[in-house]
């Protein structure tokens, strides 16, 4: 995972001045402003939280986020025009943990209804469990990085969990209740009905996943520790380095020791970061390369146009590389 650039408080904090004078001199006029259309302005961390926002809101919500498609969400900076428009939503929905940019905004935003994911369902720490490797090796030659986790180290990647992002789903929906009651009862439908797509998501995955040749998957980047532990895999993570990184000799010994012992095929890498990592890799071992995308953003390379696509792509990509019977 990319290691995160944070801002300093008081540049931040003159991000804010900035932003907000900004908008006073433009009217309050702002991507994610309810405005005169009277729709609840919904201003998303990161994309799994704009899909929410649009799939519970629908035409009630004008729905804006912060991470424009194709930016890595853990490098994400945020301008004083940001700021401005951060300030200026009705309802704001992050994950605390995962950008740090984001939630020293959040905090000083002053916004009235601000949901976090992280409090809608239970984080935990995938480390030296067997799930996720993502520190090991640090120390061998390396500085250590932090890969977004939460201060506990917590993973905060819930939403690869679909049992997990329908839980958070509930909790915007009731947040999103509380502040346009007057549609509440569409809220509540929209709700169920995405509740259900991700429980029929949850039982393809349960299906697709329950008779492999193989239960190991080795990725570039950790974060797929919610959704091994749901479906009975293991995720090895390549060491603490960022994506476009190479993995220390140390891990790649171990790697190729796994791959032999638990009859891996696959690399996988991301869709928004370089996939030199996996081809260094996958030369050394003689494996194959392909995508298990985190679905931080969705651009015109990922393999569908939405969480749910994305998702069933990663389906059909992990039950290839496992070896799906």
């Amino acid at each position: 995972m990319n290691v995160r650039r944070l801002i300093p408080a008081a540049a931040l904090a003159g991000a804010a001045a900035l932003g907000a004078t900004a908008l006073t001199a433009c009217s309050g006029a702002s991507a994610a402003g309810g405005g005169k259309d009277g729709k609840l302005g919904v201003m998303a961390s990161f994309y799994p939280m704009q899909f929410l926002a649009e799939q519970i809101g629908k035409d009630h919500v004008k729905a804006a986020t912060l991470t424009k498609p194709g930016v890595e969400p853990h490098d994400l900076e945020i301008t004083p025009k940001q700021t401005g428009q951060l300030g200026e939503s009705d309802v704001v929905l992050y994950l605390k943990g995962l950008q740090p940019a984001v939630d020293k905004a959040v905090a000083q935003s002053g916004v009235k209804h601000i949901v976090d994911a992280a409090a809608l369902t239970k984080l935990e720490v995938h480390g030296s469990s067997g799930h996720d490797h993502a520190h090991e090796g640090e120390g061998e030659g390396e500085e250590g990085h932090d890969h977004g986790h939460g201060e506990a180290g917590e993973d905060p990647h819930i939403w690869l969990d679909p049992v997990k992002y329908a839980e958070v789903a509930k909790g915007v929906g009731a947040a999103l209740e509380k502040a346009d009651p007057d549609h509440a009862a569409d809220y509540r439908k929209n709700t169920d009905e995405l509740v259900g797509k991700l429980t029929a998501l949850d039982a393809e995955f349960k299906d697709g996943l329950k008779n492999t040749a193989s239960k190991t998957f080795i990725t570039t980047h950790s974060a797929f520790g919610y959704l091994a532990e749901r479906y009975g895999l293991d995720q090895e993570g390549i060491s603490g380095v960022d994506p476009e990184s190479e993995p220390s000799p140390a891990r790649m010994r171990e790697l190729q020791a796994v791959a032999k012992k638990d009859n891996v095929s696959t690399v996988f890498f991301e869709s928004l970061a370089s996939d030199k990592t996996a081809k260094t890799l996958a030369a050394d071992t003689g494996l194959k390369t392909d995508v298990l995308d985190p679905l931080e953003g969705i651009t015109d390379k990922s393999q569908g146009a939405d969480y749910l696509e994305v998702m069933r792509s990663n389906l059909k990509n992990l039950q290839k590389a496992l070896g799906s019977k």
